[in-house]
């Protein structure tokens, strides 16, 4: 899957730079002709993650790389809190 290699590529490392970052998990479904994916990063707080997508932590980021792969992509994002992990 080309998203995945340019997730492991080209975004995760610099991801690993970002204080704050905790990880990422990437998910897939087949979807009729298509294949859904989903991307949950894990963060330590919202002050990291304002370091990395400010201005608007609704907006997601996504480089013109992974655009070029994706057939269509969500443009916002939703934060949740993390309750219970086990």
């Amino acid at each position: 899957m080309a998203y995945r290699a340019h997730l492991e590529h080209a975004v995760l490392p610099q991801l690993r730079d970002l204080a704050g970052f905790k990880g990422v998990s990437l998910l897939n479904r087949a979807e009729a002709d298509e294949i859904e994916i989903t991307v949950l990063t894990s963060w330590t707080s919202m002050d990291a993650i304002a370091a990395f997508a400010a201005p608007d932590l609704e907006t997601a980021v996504v480089e013109p790389a992974a655009a070029a792969i994706l057939v269509s992509y969500d443009d916002k994002v939703t934060h949740h809190h993390v309750m219970l992990e086990g």
